[in-house]
């Protein structure tokens, strides 16, 4: 079990502590090399030690494009350090509070979770910089505001 710690009052020299558990998210996409990279980076970014943030693939690529690494690199965020991965390689980590789908339909197999929500975010993978930069900030937004309506 994962938890943080917020302190909420402080009165009388007594600092008055609420745990959380961590909300643990799982974004998925065909490839695990643009969109749901990139998700899990602003997870991490915007939820801080509130989440626990994991991607995966329906069918990995093996890599994450070096383009989605340029485009958090903008943001100062290093993806080259994530991997491509499975839904297999994630499973332990089950059940999640939030699994997110994006563009896999079918492709996407179940995983337990409490919560399901499918992002139509379209692939950047062939798109210039520019509007690469544009799917990242559409996504940068969608999980800004998971994150809020979590807390």
């Amino acid at each position: 079990m994962c938890i943080s710690v917020k302190i909420t009052s402080q009165r009388q020299n007594k600092i008055y502590l609420t745990v959380m558990q961590k909300k643990k998210l799982l974004f998925v996409c065909i490839e695990n090399s643009n969109r749901s990279q990139m998700s899990q980076a602003f997870a991490k970014i915007y939820g801080g030690g509130t989440v626990e943030a994991y991607s995966a693939g329906s069918n990995p690529s093996g890599i994450v494009n070096p383009k989605a690494i340029a485009a958090m690199k903008e943001l100062g965020y290093d993806l080259s350090t994530h991997d491509s991965k499975s839904l297999d390689e994630v499973k332990a980590f089950a059940p999640f509070d939030v699994v997110v789908t994006m563009g896999c339909g079918d492709a996407c197999p179940w995983m337990p979770a409490k919560q399901f929500i499918d992002w139509q975010v379209p692939d950047p993978k062939h798109l210039e910089p520019a509007a690469f930069n544009e799917v990242r900030d559409f996504i940068g937004k969608k999980v800004k505001d998971l994150i809020v309506s979590l807390q």
